[in-house]
């Protein structure tokens, strides 16, 4: 099956004085079941860069979990689930990078730099409508730094 890809944005000197960080260009593939928009500036503007789904998910499996009832009531009580494995993740491959669920990317092992999660947390600056959900994202997490 053909992945859909999207080519992100090239490379750029960073300003002087800065950290020196290594930028590349890569094309990346969306591993989630939602469009990813990620907002960026170049020459001065805003600029959003859509990433379509691939049609491939990356997900983490969850193993089923004991219910238990409550003080010999019928009430269920279902543990925290708990994560094995991801699924749904190709191998590494030069140029590529894969965009996952945070949740994914936290099950991802720590030597996989090629794997990206939007960051969505308070600080991160991503952009919301005007009833709070999520349109874009300006930076990506990375289990590797």
């Amino acid at each position: 099956m053909p992945r859909d890809r999207n080519r992100g944005p090239g490379a750029r000197p960073a300003p002087a004085g800065s950290p020196q960080i290594k930028e590349t260009t890569v094309e990346f593939v969306n591993l989630t079941p939602h469009p990813i928009c990620i907002r960026t500036t170049a020459d001065g503007f805003a600029v959003d860069l859509t990433i379509a789904p691939s049609g491939q998910v990356a997900r983490v499996a969850q193993h089923p979990s004991q219910t238990l009832h409550l003080a010999g009531f019928p009430v269920p009580v279902v543990s925290a689930p708990r994560f094995g494995a991801v699924e749904g993740l190709p191998e590494p491959e030069g140029g590529v990078a894969y965009i996952v669920s945070g949740l994914v990317l936290a099950h991802v092992p720590s030597d996989r730099g090629d794997v990206f999660a939007p960051a969505t947390g308070p600080k991160d600056g991503a952009v919301r409508d005007a009833d709070g959900r999520i349109v874009a994202v300006t930076r990506l997490v990375s289990a590797v730094l």
